[in-house]
Formats: structure tokens, C-alpha cells, sequence
């Protein structure tokens, strides 16, 4: 009998990245699009803090605010992000970056003009474009550990991997 403690762990299902090599290098060349396309790296961490906070994904949640946290984010903005709209911590970038990543998760909520309009007083053309392809990526993974059982807290970010090496 499972101890109610047992009754919320995830089980690892399927090794989908063992399993379907090609779609995970697919996803992999996303990851790396956006994180090769100019926008702001601390700006992208915090987008996909706030969509994996959406989609209840704990194995992202870790992974993100270690990787957000090895770069230099401060525990503040990471402690509030889902509360963003009411902490005066994030840039007006930032905000409008967030309340689109809200959006493009919850797209069945549709994208309103007005929201349209502030992203793009922030964002040109190819940026938002960029923008919504690393929120669709995250989605995307988000999915994928949920739906397969991610282990939770086995990342660790490789900032950190490549310190303890150097310091070894």
C-alpha cells in the first residue's frame, strides 16, 4: 500500500529522450535558437520560469531557477515572478515578455490586440518572433517532463558544472 507521501510522486514513465532521439534534437535546436538569437538570456529564464509556473512542471521549475540563479538572478524576482504585475522588480520589457508568455501558454484564452500592441512597443519584429518561439520550446519541454516523469532535482546547471571542474 502507498503512503500518501507516495501517492504524489512522479514515476519516470518513458526515457523519451532515449526513446525518440530526433524529436529531443529537434527540440534541442529550438532551445539553442533561442538562446542564440539575441534576446536577453536573464529575460529568457524568466520566461520560462513563468510558463513552466503555468503548466505546474516541478523538473523545468528546478531546472530554471538554478540555470536563472547561476546566471545572477536574484532570489526576489524569482520568489515573486508569479505575482510579477504586482512587485516593482521587472522591467517594463520584462513585463510585457511575461504577459505574452501568458498569453501564448493559455492560447486558448486567445491573444488580445492590446497585448499585441505592448509587446510590440518592446519587442521588433523578429524579437517577438524569437520571444514566441522560446515560449512554445519551454511549453514544449514542460509537456514532455510532465507527461513522462522527469526526475525533479536531478539538474544541475552547467555554469556550475563547468565551476567545480575549474576549481578541481
Amino acid at each position: 500500500m502507498r503512503t500518501p507521501a507516495q501517492e504524489n510522486e512522479v514515476t519516470r514513465r518513458i526515457d523519451y529522450a532515449r526513446v525518440a532521439r530526433g524529436a529531443v534534437q529537434a527540440m534541442q535546436a529550438m532551445q539553442h535558437y533561442s538562446r542564440d538569437s539575441g534576446l536577453e538570456h536573464s529575460l529568457l529564464e524568466l520566461v520560462k520560469l513563468r510558463a513552466s509556473q503555468i503548466n505546474g512542471c516541478a523538473y523545468c521549475l528546478d531546472m530554471h531557477s538554478k540555470d536563472a540563479r547561476a546566471e545572477g538572478e536574484t532570489e526576489q524576482r524569482i520568489y515573486v515572478l508569479s505575482a510579477w504585475r504586482e512587485a516593482p522588480f521587472y522591467t517594463p520589457r520584462e513585463r510585457a515578455a511575461l504577459a505574452w508568455t501568458e498569453a501564448v501558454t493559455l492560447i486558448a484564452d486567445g491573444v488580445p490586440d492590446e497585448l499585441y500592441e505592448r509587446a510590440r512597443a518592446q519587442f521588433d519584429e523578429k524579437e517577438l518572433v524569437d520571444l514566441t518561439m522560446a515560449i512554445i520550446t519551454i511549453n514544449g519541454w514542460n509537456r514532455l517532463s510532465i507527461a513522462f516523469g522527469s526526475e525533479v532535482g536531478s539538474y544541475r546547471p552547467q555554469q556550475a558544472e563547468a565551476r567545480a571542474a575549474r576549481a578541481s
